[in-house]
């Protein structure tokens, strides 16, 4: 019998191949055993969010990671971009500091996969400057924007979307 956890995600799973924003991608991480079956895994999904237009972060496509653990959705996934990632709001470990994202502040059971993404891209250009998780991009937005930006641009074209068309943004699992 699926359990809470797969249910809830089985659903939000179809409910994104049905409607998610355009240019996100979404979907359940696959592996694949020794005979060459692929076995998914509704509990990490592998994501990517594209920077918003006319932003320093336009023309990236984002890798994030979200991990849902055993007791989603009472508490929220973990979400994470690659380590390293530079945003005032991302711990060096790449994890997203986003009050949705905190159970102790705006998490709800009820916050969907999209509503995590689409909150995630907004947090890109708005940094939240009063709950910063890493000093070097909260300290460069601080002491200069001008160099904040060509760094986040400098970001933006290391995870440059590539020019394909629509099935970047349909997922076929």
């Amino acid at each position: 019998m699926p359990s809470l956890i797969t249910s809830r995600l089985a659903q939000e799973r179809k409910d994104w191949r049905k409607d998610h924003p355009h240019g996100f991608i979404a979907k359940p991480s696959t592996t694949r055993d020794a005979k060459g079956d692929v076995t998914t895994n509704l509990r990490v999904w592998d994501c990517k969010i594209p920077g918003k237009p006319d932003t320093p972060w336009a023309g990236g496509l984002y890798p994030l990671r979200l991990e849902f653990g055993h007791d989603y959705p009472a508490k929220p996934p973990r979400v994470a971009f690659p380590t390293g990632f530079f945003h005032p709001n991302v711990y060096p470990t790449g994890k997203v500091c986003l009050s949705i994202l905190n159970e102790e502040k705006g998490w709800k059971p009820s916050v969907s996969i999209k509503q995590i993404l689409v909150g995630v891209q907004e947090l890109l250009d708005s940094p939240n400057m009063c709950d910063p998780a890493q000093a070097e991009a909260y300290d460069q937005l601080r002491r200069s924007k001008a160099k904040y930006v060509k760094r986040v641009k400098e970001q933006a074209k290391r995870y440059g979307s590539h020019s394909g068309g629509a099935g970047d943004e349909i997922i076929v699992l």
